[in-house]
């Protein structure tokens, strides 16, 4: 049996350390790299290609589920959290566990045993590829009831971007991806925009277009271009189509 090859990312030091000591008892499990926020994270892992992450959830800089997000290839992911106010049925689906703290090592133990199994069945030769599940919607779902999205992780190559929802221009649908302009930059993101759209205050960003979602507070003005062809103008120049369904929305949201 190979060793199962481990990042540990957690913020709090004592965390990482407790971990490391349960994991020492595991002859088959070698920890590779040890992160303190999401941002190392996305880089060792990266880097690193591990077979297993535990993963802390709360973190400064990029939390676990937007560090999820960014991760491609996806290794296994074990979730660990002491807020049982997270989306635990999410967990329980997607990932392959989670460990709620304070856990002992018995509970350790499960969890490897878990990984095993699922890695076994990834690599069975008469097993059909399972589908890898949607980091974003996993996101989605463990956000808190009603809470809307304040920020997007963006992975460009090696780099990640952060970036306020209140700073983004405009979203743009590109095939299976979703371009998003602010201030006076474009990002590319794996992601579909009506998937995004659910995620977004609605009185902030209106779709205006079956390709285009537009923050209301970026538009300088709108012209009629032919008849039931209209265009918004942002405040950095660009221009963004705007149906005739998507003109009755913008109506209705900026008051007539």
């Amino acid at each position: 049996m190979s060793a199962l090859r481990v990042v540990v990312v957690d913020d709090e030091a004592p965390a990482r350390a407790l971990l490391r000591e349960y994991l020492g008892a595991h002859a088959d499990v070698s920890v590779v790299g040890e992160c303190a926020n999401g941002f190392e994270a996305v880089k060792s892992i990266a880097e690193l290609q591990p077979d297993l992450v535990f993963l802390d959830v709360r973190m400064p800089k990029l939390d676990g589920f937007e560090v999820l997000e960014l991760l491609d290839p996806r290794p296994a992911v074990v979730f660990c959290t002491a807020y049982d106010e997270f989306a635990l049925k999410a967990f329980e689906v997607h990932a392959v566990d989670y460990l709620l703290k304070p856990y002992g090592r018995e509970r350790l133990a499960e969890a490897i045993v878990r990984v095993r199994e699922r890695l076994a069945a990834r690599t069975a030769p008469s097993a059909p590829a399972a589908p890898e599940p949607d980091a974003a919607r996993l996101a989605a779902d463990a956000r808190v009831p009603g809470r809307r999205l304040e920020r997007l992780v963006i992975r460009d190559g090696a780099n990640v971007h952060v970036v306020p929802i209140e700073r983004v221009d405009a979203i743009e649908a590109q095939d299976d991806y979703i371009a998003v302009h602010t201030e006076g930059r474009t990002w590319l993101k794996h992601q579909a925009l009506a998937e995004l759209e659910a995620q977004l205050d609605p009185e902030r960003f209106v779709r205006v277009h079956r390709s285009f979602l537009v923050n209301v507070e970026r538009i300088a003005r709108l012209e009629l271009m032919a008849k039931d062809m209209r265009v918004a103008f942002l405040k950095d120049g660009r221009e963004v189509p705007v149906s005739r369904s998507g003109f009755q929305r913008l109506r209705e949201r900026m008051g007539g």
